[in-house]
């Protein structure tokens, strides 16, 4: 006989499937909601009251659903700006009492990029500084050693007058070595 263990007759949930409702379904939800509603309001059932409460929900839900992935701080659509005004002026609770400045809740400002805020011209990082004095550097360095002023460039000038001088003296010595041949040529 089984005892009542980890493994005993406690059923869990964990190794079954999950259910996902399918678009279709809350669409038939919502036509039955309405249906609803429909035949309330021909039995005189609804006050007026509730009915406003109510709409005003479903129209917070379908403009979440038809604003999908909208940008954080954009209004539900509405039909009209008086509404609009009428909804801004209802406070919730007591956030009318506290000033939060969330960046995500800016509704009318225009939201103002580093650059305008501190005038225009930000201050370098040191690594920023540091490249382009670097590059500064480098460039100045290169037109130096074009104008053969470093140290550098005078060493490679003399290299080179070294080696334009021994190619020179080799030319001269083929041109001798040519002129001899031809000349023991012309004898024979």
């Amino acid at each position: 006989m089984p005892r009542g263990g980890p493994r005993g007759n406690k059923k869990t949930h964990k190794g079954q499937r999950r259910h996902f409702t399918d678009e279709s379904e809350i669409k038939h939800a919502q036509e039955k909601e309405e249906r609803q509603k429909e035949w309330r309001k021909k039995q005189g059932i609804e006050s007026e009251e509730e009915e406003e409460a109510e709409g005003k929900e479903t129209v917070v839900k379908e403009g979440e659903e038809a604003k999908g992935a909208a940008a954080p701080g954009d209004l539900p659509p509405s039909s009209s700006e008086e509404s609009s005004d009428d909804e801004s002026d209802k406070h919730k609770g007591i956030e009318h009492l506290i000033e939060v400045e969330n960046p995500n809740r800016m509704k009318g400002r225009a939201i103002k990029k580093v650059t305008e805020l501190e005038g225009g011209k930000t201050e370098l990082t040191r690594r920023e500084r540091e490249e382009i004095e670097k590059q500064q550097a480098k460039a100045n360095y290169q037109k130096m050693h074009m104008a053969g002023k470093t140290d550098e460039a005078r060493a490679d000038l003399a290299r080179l007058a070294i080696i334009r001088k021994q190619r020179e003296e080799a030319t001269k010595k083929k041109e001798a070595q040519k002129a001899k041949e031809e000349a023991a040529k012309q004898k024979s």
